[in-house]
């Protein structure tokens, strides 16, 4: 993205704050083991606001200040340290690539930030994200405070930046909207890709290296989250990310992945038969998942409340479990009672952007949030069938979900992962085509 649209966001945000001073870090270095550090992803709210992409780096915001409303501290050019970690931005470039009015090394944080808290009315900041910063935070504007004979005021008070912020991030603009679209095109690659590949023996770890292969030949870093290659019974763990196990003929596969691109999620989930060809008990059911789902995305549009969509597709799926058999008695009762949630224990989405769960509040002053265009969210209704002596031998460990990332247009929501198919005959003709 171009730097104006940046610059852009922290004009929008200094507008909303009105007055006062904005303290942003981003996330720190996390050690792995030994001299091995995880790979760095800046926080967010960092990214979003500055496009830096380093770590060691706080944003100042100053709406109004002669001297330049956007300062940056963060490391300085070193020789020695980029000839063995990598090249730097340095001052020079925060500044002309980054659109910084003034920058400053990471070390002089501690002298020049104590002077910018200084006479100003509040500190808006994301308490809690980064506990260590916070801390010291506090401890300047105490500092600040034992001045007052001097003439110096501290800030009255801080205020949460993250509501006025992650309600600026909630409503996607055009440029964000084009990228969400190619990491989603990206993703269905390699999920397509998945398919291709798969064939019982495999291990689930197989797949999901041809998967993630994908996502990096087409230029995603790494995954916007842990890719879940689940078959057979792991299928039915929402969360399972171990990916050890051989997928066995018969076996369900659940493949819930996405790739990230400039720091921008997908979110996308693929049930598919390992052996090409699902059985009469998987196709039923995956028809009901796909069914509940055309629902839910039915109700993604503007005016809807975001309950609407997961009520939607929770009366389609408990339906469909009594006319199955997995559920007895009468739909009123079954909703009413949320018999359903044996099978069917989440949300049918969530918000979807720089975050996998992305920001934005869900509900407003107690009322669930109506929708609006340019939000995006992912549409996920499953069935997940754990042994019971309640349910049928031909049920179990069948576990299912189909998932997509949609936007709430002005009118009807647009679909951004329907690359990969979701009928099961097209899913089982790629599967054919690529094993002859």
């Amino acid at each position: 993205m171009h730097a104006d649209i940046f610059n852009r966001r922290r004009r929008g945000l200094m507008q909303l704050m009105g007055e006062g001073i904005a303290i942003i870090p981003t996330n720190e270095e996390q050690h792995r083991n030994g001299d091995v550090r995880f790979r760095f992803r800046p926080d967010s709210d960092f990214y979003y606001l500055t496009q830096f992409p380093e770590p060691e780096a706080v944003a100042v915001l100053i709406p109004n200040r002669e001297e330049g409303e956007f300062i940056l501290f963060c490391r300085k050019n070193d020789p020695t340290r980029e000839q063995w970690e990598g090249k730097r931005a340095g001052l020079d470039k925060a500044i002309e690539q980054y659109g910084a009015d003034q920058a400053y090394e990471i070390e002089e944080l501690e002298t020049i930030l104590p002077k910018l808290l200084e006479n100003q009315s509040q500190v808006f900041t994301c308490t809690g994200r980064h506990p260590d910063f916070d801390q010291q935070l506090f401890a300047w504007v105490n500092e600040i405070k034992a001045k007052v004979r001097t003439g110096v005021h501290a800030p009255m008070g801080f205020q949460d930046l993250s509501y006025i912020l992650h309600e600026q991030r909630l409503y996607k603009k055009s440029e964000e909207l084009r990228v969400m679209r190619r990491a989603a095109k990206l993703s269905a690659a390699g999920h397509r890709r998945a398919m291709q590949v798969c064939h019982p023996g495999m291990y689930e770890y197989e797949i999901q290296a041809a998967l993630e292969a994908t996502f990096m030949q087409g230029g995603s870093a790494h995954p916007a989250y842990p890719s879940i290659v689940a078959a057979g019974e792991n299928a039915c763990i929402l969360h399972y990310t171990e990916n050890q196990a051989i997928c066995q003929d018969g076996d369900l596969l659940l493949i819930d992945a996405g790739a990230e691109l400039e720091c921008y999620a997908s979110d996308i989930t693929r049930t598919f038969p390992v052996n090409g060809k699902f059985s009469g008990e998987q196709r039923a059911l995956y028809d009901l998942v796909l069914a509940a789902q055309a629902a839910a995305i039915e109700e993604v549009r503007p005016e809807r409340g975001w309950r609407a969509y997961h009520q939607a597709a929770v009366k389609v799926l408990a339906q469909g479990m009594l006319d199955l058999g997995l559920l007895k008695g009468s739909l009123e009762e079954t909703l009413e009672k949320e018999t359903y949630k044996q099978f069917y224990m989440h949300g049918t989405g969530h918000w979807l952007g720089m975050d996998v769960h992305d920001v934005g509040e869900y509900k407003v002053e107690d009322a669930w949030r109506v929708l609006e265009p340019g939000m995006v969210l992912t549409v996920e209704p499953g069935i997940y069938v754990t042994p019971s002596d309640q349910v049928d031998e031909r049920w179990h460990h069948i576990g299912i979900r189909i998932e997509d990332d949609v936007v709430v247009g002005k009118n009807a929501p647009e679909i951004l992962s329907r690359d990969i198919p979701v009928d099961a005959d097209e899913i089982e003709a790629i599967m054919r085509n690529s094993h002859p």
